[in-house]
């Protein structure tokens, strides 16, 4: 696909989603550490909990799991299953399966207890999530080769933007796990964001590996291929 598709299909799976994954609602509590995600970008489960993530304004490591992935057989290790996304909260001990599941437990033990409008229509959620994906169904899907860095790599986002949705998914096909920060509109983040980087502009990434920092879903990518795609 050239930029320009990419950007317009991107634009086109954040407006069959609208506006869910865009606004930080409050949490009640925040966990000292984050959780860690397995997931792939193009799974409509695992957008219903992206998306939960970015409600609450809550940090995640990020196993990317494409198919022919690495990562996949940790989840099937510790579940028995190839299913996603896979949920593990070291702050409670909990490990979860089933995407509405998930979207209950973070709502009740972090959030007010209810599970927002878009995520909470059942089959519909579903059927919408899915047609999300269909503008992107061939991105974030696969594995491919790339070499494994040191550190993680630290990655300021939100769901529902386009050119984030971009990133994240060359992050998943080249299997990089990543820190997610979610950094939604009224989110209680985006202060520390905007005094980390100077500005509120997303996706933002850290490289600890190379120390490079930068904007830009276009430059991020040409990095990513530059560093660590073989």
């Amino acid at each position: 696909m050239g930029r320009a598709l990419d950007v317009t299909t991107s634009y086109i799976a954040t407006t069959v989603r609208f506006p869910a994954g865009l606004f930080a609602r409050p949490n009640r509590r925040r966990p000292e550490k984050p959780f860690e995600l397995y997931e792939f970008e193009a799974c409509p489960f695992c957008r219903k909990v992206r998306e939960a993530l970015t409600e609450l304004d809550l940090d995640a490591v990020v196993y990317p799991c494409p198919k022919g992935g690495k990562f996949r057989e940790i989840v099937r290790e510790k579940t028995g299953k190839t299913m996603f996304p896979f949920l593990i909260d070291p702050n409670t001990g909990q490990e979860m399966l089933e995407s509405s599941d998930i979207i209950r437990y973070l709502a009740k033990t972090y959030g007010s207890g209810g599970v927002s409008l878009p995520l909470s229509l059942g089959p519909l959620t579903n059927f919408w999530s899915t047609m999300a994906s269909l503008p992107r169904i061939a991105r974030g899907l696969k594995a491919r080769p790339a070499k494994r860095p040191e550190k993680m790599l630290e990655l300021w986002s939100f769901e529902s933007s386009p050119y984030c949705r971009l990133v994240r998914e060359r992050l998943c096909e080249l299997e990089i796990p990543y820190l997610l920060h979610n950094v939604a509109k009224n989110g209680q983040m985006r202060r520390a964001f905007v005094e980390r980087s100077g500005k509120m502009r997303v996706p933002y990434l850290h490289d600890p590996n190379t120390g490079k920092e930068m904007f830009e879903s276009a430059d991020i990518l040409h990095y990513l291929e530059g560093t660590y795609a073989l």
